[in-house]
């Protein structure tokens, strides 16, 4: 008995911001069912999401994290940390965003065109974002080679894991006002 492959859906590319949107609600849909596998799977430490900030590469445990969107538009609020980059709008949330390499490596996140806002998951009981400088997707951190409290993956690029969830309770962290 043979299968009959089905033909691709067919999509039509826009111009406008509608086919971006489309093309982002796909790849975040995407993402999403991952991180439930992610979840449901015993080895849910095992794949973890790769970001950039500032200059140094993070692994983020997929249960730890929200939604990856683009920079919104970030109000400034005044008498807070300079780390501390204001509030955004996201889906109709006020989500604080937080440049981490301003925070813990005293150096700034430049915001350009792969730049992305990570929300923290909704369990972590936070509303809050880290900048990104770049989005390197799903790493398979059981395949890569412990060294210090670094991991190395087979390009020879080392991850610091980052524990969005110890990240909230860190006092100094919680206290974004001088």
């Amino acid at each position: 008995m043979s299968v009959a492959a089905k033909p691709a859906p067919e999509t039509t590319v826009t111009s406008d911001g509608a086919g971006r949107r489309t093309r982002l609600r796909q790849y975040q849909v995407q993402l999403l069912e991952r991180m439930q596998a992610a979840r449901n799977n015993a080895g849910a430490r095992v794949n973890q999401l790769g970001v950039m900030i500032g200059q140094e590469r993070f692994l983020l445990d997929l249960t730890q994290v929200g939604e990856i969107v683009p920079v919104p538009a970030i109000t400034v609020v005044p008498l807070t940390q300079p780390w501390y980059l204001g509030l955004a709008n996201i889906r109709g949330n006020l989500i604080s965003v937080i440049d981490l390499a301003r925070y813990s490596l005293n150096s700034d996140t430049a915001i350009g065109s792969d730049s992305r806002v990570i929300t923290f998951a909704n369990g972590l009981g936070f509303n809050c974002g880290l900048l990104v400088s770049r989005v390197y997707g799903l790493r398979h951190a059981a395949g890569m080679e412990v060294s210090g409290d670094r991991l190395r993956d087979a390009d020879a690029n080392e991850w610091a894991p980052l524990d969005l969830a110890a990240l909230v309770g860190d006092t100094r962290f919680l206290h974004v006002g001088f």
